[in-house]
């Protein structure tokens, strides 16, 4: 299957789910975490997959390195607790530092986003 450049294959995705594009799982997980404050990885990973419509799938080869990627960045906090059925979990939470970013990421996706719908329209179309 090609993988267009700048993609990041979502390893134990079915055919017809999408590739994650590159960089922007860290503002998925952000946004997560800034809606439902702190979550463990399991359930980081059935938000996103929820909110994609389940049009993504993530897997712990994926998810857990970028988590954390994302605490030596400061931008999450982890400590240990008990999940939902009395499982010791490592819970996620967004810091300070990780508001700021999630603001910049937002921004720098909007604009990006915005740049490749004007590619992607057909010649002659109007936005």
């Amino acid at each position: 299957m090609y993988t267009p450049v700048g993609f990041q294959k979502v390893l134990g995705m079915a055919k017809e789910k999408t590739d994650v594009l590159h960089g922007s799982l860290a503002l998925m997980v952000l946004r997560t975490l800034d809606t439902l404050g702190p979550q463990h990885g399991w359930g980081i990973a059935r938000r996103i997959e929820q909110i994609s419509g389940d049009a993504l799938e993530l897997n712990q080869g994926t998810l857990y390195p970028a988590l954390l990627r994302l605490q030596q960045m400061g931008w999450i906090t982890s400590t240990w607790g008990a999940s939902d059925n009395n499982r010791r979990a490592k819970f996620y939470a967004i810091t300070r530092a990780g508001k700021k970013q999630l603001a910049a990421e937002t921004e720098n996706w909007e604009r990006i986003s915005g740049i490749l719908a004007r590619f992607a329209r057909q010649p002659g179309e109007s936005s």
